[in-house]
């Protein structure tokens, strides 16, 4: 297994925070995604190799693992339990150069750890073959706030795979869900890693979203809000019709229970709608209507 300098791939240094790894993967990641390079096997591989990296450097655990261990990094419990020391290689080479090590006999000198680590797990003079998990895979899937309102099926493309999932209403931006099984093929018969899927949620809408709740602005003209009336409000399951109470100050907010954002994996479960009211002021006054209101102006001064 030829060594792959994952902080190269993504282009960040050793020293690079996960905020850091994790923009550089998104970036890297939408750059070189199948979709945008239909039929690219450059393009292909080098997102192989990203998501390879960000496997790996976004897990804490793994990233200490792989600095320690380099390539070998998968092999870490083990190298741990037999008590190896990766700085006193070449002189564990030196040492069993020609001579039997737990039941195995070779020359070692000259080869790298992987090498050797193979002749004891996986080559063809060892005892037994261990198992292997296959590698955890790492993938966006961008959704507008329309689309996470509703449970839906998607297709998505992993490593040159093609995927359909179902996903639950109410995903948040940033929320990563588990696909077990879909990651990388185990080895010598282990089980297949896992992929975990970020989402990446965009708002072109009138709402703003905060957890399940929902906020919006609704505009209302002068004569509503002074004598009251009615006035429709837009949600994601159409239109609500309210009424407004006379006298109506702008910014009076309203809250509408159960009109929000569904409670992810809580079936029939919604947040609120909180809307805030705006004043629409007439505009291009007819005579007779400036009038009136410099009627209503004498009215209001008399009274103070």
């Amino acid at each position: 297994m030829d060594y792959i300098d994952y902080y190269k791939v993504l282009d960040v240094t050793k020293s690079a925070t996960e905020a850091e790894i994790k923009k550089a993967y998104r970036k890297l990641a939408r750059k070189y995604h199948p979709d945008l390079n239909p039929n690219d096997k450059e393009a292909e591989k080098k997102f192989k190799e990203i998501n390879e990296a960000n496997e790996v450097l976004s897990n804490p655990e793994n990233r200490k693992k792989y600095d320690k261990y380099g390539k070998d990094w998968k092999h870490a419990d083990e190298f741990e339990k037999a008590g190896y020391n990766p700085n006193q290689q070449q002189q564990y080479s030196r040492q069993q150069s020609g001579q039997d090590f737990s039941g195995f006999e070779g020359d070692f000198s000259g080869s790298d750890f992987s090498d050797f680590f193979n002749s004891m797990y996986g080559g063809g003079r060892s005892r037994s073959q261990s198992k292997y998990r296959g590698q955890d895979f790492n993938a966006e899937l961008e959704l507008d706030l329309k689309a996470a309102y509703t449970t839906h099926k998607q297709n998505l493309t992993v490593n040159g795979k093609n995927i359909r999932i179902t996903i639950p209403a109410g995903v948040e931006n940033g929320q990563i869900i588990k696909i077990p099984n879909h990651g990388g093929p185990g080895v010598n018969g282990g089980p297949n890693g896992d992929l975990y899927i970020t989402f990446i949620i965009s708002n072109n809408s009138d709402f703003k979203r905060e957890g399940n709740n929902l906020y919006t602005d609704a505009p209302i003209d002068l004569y509503t809000a002074i004598l009251g009336g009615e006035t429709h409000i837009n949600t994601f399951d159409g239109k609500v019709k309210i009424k407004v109470p006379a006298e109506t100050q702008p910014g009076t907010k309203v809250k509408l229970k159960g009109k929000g954002f569904p409670v992810y994996k809580k079936e029939n479960q919604f947040g609120d709608l909180y809307i805030t009211y705006t004043i629409k002021l007439p505009t291009r006054l007819s005579d007779k209507e400036k009038e009136l209101f410099e009627e209503l102006a004498k009215l209001r001064n008399h009274e103070k």
